[in-house]
């Protein structure tokens, strides 16, 4: 298997994972990989920022559906 290829799983099972320190350490990691091309290195690290981005988008959407669900008419239940 080449060395791209399992970057890509790596990537693909730290974005299922969900979790974003792992998908920060190996943002992190992938810029000192001498073994992938400046172009697949900033797909991979953009694949994971995109990820990043998202989980953090969801969670203040989720906070913020919970926060209004706890509020009825101004007060705190």
């Amino acid at each position: 298997m080449a060395h791209l290829d399992e970057i890509i799983e790596r990537v693909d099972a730290t974005i299922a994972g969900g979790v974003i320190a792992p998908m920060n350490e190996l943002l992190i990691a992938l810029s000192d990989d001498a073994a992938l091309s400046r172009e697949e290195r900033y797909q991979q690290q953009q694949r994971l920022r995109v990820a990043i981005a998202q989980h953090g988008r969801h969670h203040r959407e989720e906070a913020e559906a919970r926060r209004e669900h706890l509020t009825s008419g101004g007060v705190i239940l």
